[in-house]
């Protein structure tokens, strides 16, 4: 790492995380890269995956991304968001109920009028966590010619989005100027083996051959208990792992640095043990 290089300061509030991840996505797309990962909890910046109920955390992801897509307000009609599936993009569009039942909270319409172009990554069936998807959508032919870029929406609920956005990635961007954004895809699932290849050989080959194209823009993932503390990036800078909770902002402290992204079996084992008091 250069030492002259200024490290990010970890966010206080979702305003902060969001202006930092719209900050990171300019350098990036400066920089040329093409594949953008952004990652972060919803449920507040202390919380880790699945602390919320699954259909809120997509809720509040939904909220985040109509406030991070301001950076490309000024090219709206050129933005295509892919939203997980079709019933996540009716959400997206016009809200829906609470429903007690499935512990989720009433939605307003999000996206009800927008210039951005809205669709989706995928029509799920009974068998889609198996990752057969016999209702299949082509998602390279809804891409269009007029499209800058494209914005892939929390595709994490099940396999087949992440396999819909590598089609994407291949058929409509790699080869030209075009990116993609990630926005909360939920990849350490697919980075640290959660879907055996025995069982998901499709996700075994993602991991080969999409990830190894991906840079991670911006990411916070927390790690709980008494030696806890956050692994944290906000590109240009590299990735910081802090001692302490955001809970209590003030107690964080940079304990370690490295341009490439640690694993989290490495930080929670190795890098914040070693550095316990």
């Amino acid at each position: 790492m250069d030492g002259k290089q200024q490290l990010a300061a970890f966010p206080r509030e979702y305003t902060d995380a969001i202006k930092q991840a719209q900050n990171s996505t300019t350098a990036a797309l400066q920089a040329g890269l093409r594949l953008l990962e952004i990652e972060f909890p919803t449920s507040s910046l202390a919380s880790v995956s699945g602390d919320g109920e699954g259909a809120n955390e997509m809720s509040f992801s939904l909220g985040f991304l109509r406030q991070y897509l301001r950076i490309f307000q000024d090219r709206a009609a050129a933005t295509r968001i892919f939203f997980p599936d079709d019933k996540e993009l009716q959400v997206a569009r016009h809200g829906k109920a609470m429903d007690p039942n499935a512990g989720s909270r009433q939605l307003d319409p999000v996206f009800e009028q927008t210039a951005f172009q809205l669709d989706y990554l995928t029509r799920p069936n009974a068998f889609s966590d198996m990752g057969l998807d016999f209702g299949k959508v082509a998602v390279v032919e809804r891409a269009q010619p007029s499209d800058e870029r494209f914005v892939c929406a929390y595709p994490h609920f099940n396999v087949n989005e992440m396999l819909a956005v590598e089609e994407l990635w291949e058929g409509a961007a790699r080869d030209t100027d075009r990116p993609i954004v990630i926005f909360n895809g939920e990849l350490d699932r697919i980075r640290s083996g959660y879907y055996p290849s025995l069982f998901y050989p499709k996700i075994g080959k993602l991991a080969k051959n999409l990830l190894p194209h991906m840079e991670t823009i911006y990411y916070i993932h927390n790690f709980k208990g008494s030696g806890g503390g956050v692994l944290f990036r906000a590109y240009p800078g590299p990735w910081q792992v802090l001692r302490g909770t955001p809970l209590d902002p003030g107690s964080l402290q940079v304990i370690h640095t490295q341009d490439t992204m640690p694993t989290l079996k490495q930080v929670a084992l190795e890098i914040l043990p070693r550095r316990r008091t």
